[in-house]
């Protein structure tokens, strides 16, 4: 089982970005797709979520407006648009997989996302 994150790197406040995160080794289209970001010494903050059948979406109060998630289930991808980007935005952005009603959960390792001018 692997989930492997891409698309970070350094962007200027106002930029975009968009991440990606490739999935194998799971039956990708049951499980639901969830963003996370962290900051050292801070707690890991929700982004975004969206289910397995791709049709519904959530996210965190930071992310609301700014940033879409959607999934491609032919190449087992979800993905992370983030748009107006802040520096406070500036974390470690990983990728997570659970299916619902089991205690199933993959992680990725995450992609480092700097937002600076």
């Amino acid at each position: 089982v692997q989930l492997v994150e891409s698309g970070g790197g350094l962007v200027q406040p106002g930029g975009s970005l968009r991440l990606s995160c490739a999935a194998s080794g799971f039956t990708f289209s049951s499980y639901v797709m969830r963003w996370y970001r962290q900051v050292p010494g801070k707690e890991r903050e929700f982004v975004a979520r969206i289910e397995s059948a791709g049709g519904s979406t959530t996210y965190g109060d930071s992310a609301k407006g700014r940033f879409t998630i959607s999934r491609d289930k032919g190449k087992n991808t979800a993905y992370l648009e983030m748009n107006s980007l802040k520096p406070e935005d500036t974390a470690v952005y990983s990728c997570n997989a659970y299916r619902r009603g089991t205690m199933t959960s993959y992680w990725g390792q995450g992609t480092q996302v700097t937002v600076s001018s």
